[in-house]
């Protein structure tokens, strides 16, 4: 029986090995190693390994994607299917023969979406047109629970099939996955989250806002804004100075009906003078791209060629090290002090190579980002309403400066850096001389009311004092 059982062993590994190998060769050639289409596709009945688009799976999908992009977390848009009472994936491919349970799908509740469904198709680079394999692997073939590869361990071939979503839609709803969206007490998640940061103190920056109680039918929601009456954003690090002996930062007060006007005019500003002027725009971001590399590059190659010098050098040192060691000129204890040290440095030097070797690749693909940002533009034709979506996909990131208020008038600086182009100013025609006499004459009105304001309070001092 011992013997038995080691051959029998014997032919189940090599079985084992036959198969693994079979998967492999399938795998490597860009075929699916699964032996079922996603939620979404079906099958090519003329070619198995060949997958095409099931619309009305997909339709459900592009949905998905688009509610994820206006900021629905995976639980709300679950919810949301739920609401419209649209199949589960494992019901709706389980009723048509297709499927891992197709023999054992539960039908009694065909609209149950859970949030991890939603997320695993949005994690899918498959809905771009991709073939991924090898997502997981086995130590053994005893083992029944698979090891999953990270990421950057897959196997991807590129338009093997049609897309259901365009690459960019893509990444842009990784993007908004990435930031933690969550519902506060208006029972609505921020877009701007994970955008605003402090100019001074580079924290992020809260906000606060709340509904009005009298209005209860639409939470004290402005009906042509969108916005509650008490929304305005401050820096974290001032907002928590309690929590420490002495002040950190200073206010950052901003409003968000402010933020949005400045970010629609913005990105309406931009995107008209980059559609109506496209060459002049494209020599500016390159001219602008170049000045940086200039400035950053040449700094990085220096010292990328001083790293690499010495890296050799202490090539050259192990090296010598060693044959020190091997005809017994120095210790045992001594060569491994020194060869730790020596290989200690080079693994230093190896990383700081590699990251300034990335930054100048950076530079290099930094001048062809235009050509992504004109397309980006001429996505849109209406550029009247600020909406979710928008925000994603124009601005990086928002910095804003403390307010400035040494002319008597409360003025606060806000940069807003756009995808793909950064912090752009598009040159303003000069202020013609009614536009200037107007702006005069709105600064002596505000002189006027802050005077106004002035005295008032002094009568109301002198009042109070003489009542006491």
């Amino acid at each position: 029986m011992p013997f038995l059982n080691i051959v029998n062993e014997w032919f189940l590994r090599d079985c084992s090995r036959k198969q693994c190998a079979a998967y492999q060769a399938r795998g490597h050639a860009g075929k699916p190693t699964t032996n079922h289409a996603i939620y979404g596709y079906r099958k090519d009945p003329e070619d198995k390994h060949h997958w095409l688009i099931d619309e009305e799976a997909a339709a459900v999908v592009r949905r998905i994607f688009h509610l994820s992009m206006e900021g629905h977390g995976p639980h709300e848009i679950a919810s949301i299917l739920r609401d419209d009472r649209i199949e589960r994936p494992s019901v709706y491919m389980g009723k048509r023969g297709q499927g891992t349970q197709r023999n054992s799908y539960d039908d009694s509740r065909p609209y149950d979406w859970s949030g991890t469904s939603v997320s695993n198709i949005l994690a899918k680079p498959e809905y771009m047109g991709h073939t991924v394999n090898f997502r997981s692997y086995k130590e053994s073939y005893k083992d029944k629970h698979a090891i999953k590869r990270p990421p950057e361990e897959w196997t991807v071939f590129e338009h093997t099939h049609e897309a259901i979503v365009a690459p960019e839609t893509w990444k842009l709803a990784q993007q908004v996955r990435k930031t933690v969206h969550r519902t506060d007490t208006t029972g609505e998640a921020n877009p701007l989250t994970g955008l605003l940061y402090c100019a001074d103190c580079g924290a992020k920056m809260y906000n606060h806002r709340g509904r009005a109680q009298a209005n209860k039918e639409n939470r004290g929601k402005d009906p042509v804004s969108g916005l509650y009456p008490y929304d305005h954003y401050d820096c974290s690090t001032y907002v928590l100075t309690f929590r420490h002996y002495h002040q950190e930062c200073f206010g950052h007060y901003i409003s968000t009906k402010a933020l949005r006007a400045l970010i629609l005019d913005t990105i309406r500003t931009v995107s008209a003078y980059a559609i109506t002027n496209e060459a002049e725009f494209i020599e500016k971001v390159r001219a602008a791209s170049e000045v940086r590399q200039a400035q950053a590059a040449k700094d990085l190659k220096r010292k990328l060629n001083k790293d690499r010098k010495r890296s050799g050098e202490l090539n050259g040192l192990i090296k010598k090290l060693y044959e020190s060691y091997a005809t017994e000129k120095i210790s045992e204890k001594r060569f491994e002090l020194l060869s730790s040290e020596y290989e200690q440095e080079q693994e230093t030097l190896e990383e700081s190579i590699a990251k300034a070797q990335a930054e100048l690749n950076a530079f290099e693909a930094d001048t062809t980002r235009v050509d992504q940002f004109l397309a980006l533009t001429k996505k849109y034709t209406d550029f009247s309403v600020l909406t979710t979506p928008m925000i994603y996909e124009f601005v990086d990131k928002i910095l804003v400066h403390a307010p400035d208020r040494s002319t008597g008038d409360r003025t606060q600086a806000v940069d807003i850096y756009l995808k793909f182009i950064g912090k752009f100013d598009v040159p303003l025609p000069e202020p013609t001389a009614e536009e200037l006499a107007e702006m005069e004459k709105q600064r002596k009105q505000r002189a006027y009311y802050r005077e106004r304001s002035k005295r008032q309070r002094e009568r109301d001092k002198q009042k109070h004092s003489k009542s006491a």
